[in-house]
């Protein structure tokens, strides 16, 4: 197969808007990456491993990539073989999906075509990240709500998405006085999700479910919400159903950052104690990898490596991709005038009171990724690329940091690929709600 080849499929892929089109697109790059050796997995196996005890040491970084998703993913690829790691996810959000206009079906691909053409060989994780419940939604029709949560996730298995990262924290009831009653409705909803992910996984493969116990950006989460949450969760479920193997809480960070007037980042204190706390107990009463840190991409740099160290099972990393997208030296001055114009006309209903422009702008420039997709996907090769090098320095500076770099034989220890087919459902095709966490 010849690089040009993969080039037309990924345009296909990318340009057009039929989704069968982009389903055929997808159907022969997956079928290439077979060939290669290239194949979808999940990371359940390899995280049940670190809830015995048996690893430790690095946490797992995944990945969102909201825009210039090839040449970022080739550049995590690069990073990958160059230091010779394997525990790295590539994930995008239930919103992320809405906003730059990425269904599972064009992100499978392109994250499948930067695999190829970097030549890596060995499992690729893909997740569906914050599937998240919508509260006001849920409590109008809590059955409507769920079922369009299902159809989303069985859009993304069909795509290959073998890990899931389910949010239901936002129907959590801190006005119930005990706290198993104001975690009843996540750990219920959770496992009712659960057994429908089991119920059309693959054969061969068990997905990696994430569960969700502090909304990102609320209360920071504690020892008797993970304990009342896992208990609830665990009685909800058939005694010999695989449940999550993680669990995300929260811990001061928000999605994106604290925004100042001037546009900077404020600097966040993130309680690394809770994390390391709750991870103990999550292993050690649940077998789970332990906790997930969420809005982790904005913090100074010098926090990273304390994520290993208290053993955080994964952390979740995105905005900051974003920003060195619009910021980098080499994105076009006169197309960026462009995309802030629109944003100013078409999300001005975003903008709070006292906000200043350079807040409206960091806090929406992410919605312009959908609509300005195929501009930016057709400025040059060499300046994308260009890009995609310049964001790699960072990549390699978290793998490093995070100690996932050395690790690729304790992925081929834990991790057996199993080769399955693309599932395409006619007709399928989720409602997703732009808004959200992500």
């Amino acid at each position: 197969m010849k690089q040009k080849e993969i080039d037309i499929l990924v345009n296909d892929l990318i340009f057009t808007d039929d989704i069968k089109k982009k389903q055929d697109c997808l159907a022969k790059i997956w079928e290439i990456a077979k060939s290669k050796r290239i194949i979808l997995s999940s990371i359940h196996d390899l995280y049940r491993a670190r809830g015995r005890d048996e690893i430790g040491g690095f946490t797992v970084p995944a990945i969102n990539l909201r825009g210039l998703t090839l040449h970022l993913a080739r550049a995590i690829f690069r990073t990958s073989l160059r230091n010779d790691a394997g525990a790295f996810i590539f994930e995008i959000a239930k919103s992320e999906m809405g906003y730059t206009n990425q269904r599972p079906v064009e992100y499978t691909g392109v994250v499948l075509a930067a695999a190829i053409k970097e030549g890596f060989v060995g499992p690729v994780f893909i997740q569906g990240d914050h599937f998240q419940i919508n509260a006001k939604k849920f409590t109008d029709d809590p059955k409507k709500e769920i079922n369009s949560i299902k159809e989303l996730i069985e859009e993304s298995v069909s795509a290959g998405f073998y890990n899931i990262d389910i949010d239901s924290s936002t129907v959590v009831d801190l006005e119930k006085p005990e706290i198993k009653e104001q975690q009843r409705q996540n750990f219920e909803t959770c496992a009712q999700l659960t057994k429908f992910i089991r119920k059309i996984e693959p054969e061969g493969i068990t997905i990696s479910v994430g569960g969700e116990i502090g909304e990102v950006g609320g209360k920071n989460s504690t020892l008797e919400d993970l304990r009342f949450f896992m208990e609830g969760y665990k009685e909800s479920l058939p005694a010999d159903m695989q449940g999550i193997s993680k669990i995300s809480i929260q811990t001061g960070t928000s999605h994106g950052g604290v925004v100042l007037p001037n546009g900077s980042i404020a600097n966040v204190k993130l309680d690394f104690d809770t994390l390391k706390n709750l991870s103990e107990v999550a292993k050690r009463e649940y077998g789970l990898a332990g906790c997930v840190q969420h809005g982790a991409s904005t913090l100074p740099s010098e926090a990273f490596h304390k994520f290993p160290e208290v053993e955080t099972a994964e952390v979740h990393l995105a905005t900051e991709f974003q920003n060195m997208i619009y910021e980098n030296k080499y994105f076009p001055p006169e197309l960026k005038e462009r995309i802030y114009f629109w944003l100013n006309k078409n999300c001005s209903d975003e903008r709070e009171d006292e906000q200043t422009e350079e807040q409206f702008i960091y806090k929406t420039r992410k919605k312009a990724l959908g609509p300005f997709k195929k501009e930016i996907m057709s400025l040059p090769e060499e300046l994308r690329e260009n890009i995609g090098h310049d964001i790699e320095a960072k990549f390699d500076f978290l793998f490093k940091q995070l100690k996932v770099i050395n690790a690729k034989d304790i992925v081929k220890k834990y991790i057996k690929p199993v080769e399955t087919k693309l599932l395409i459902r006619k007709g399928q095709k989720a409602k997703i709600d732009s808004e959200g966490a992500d």
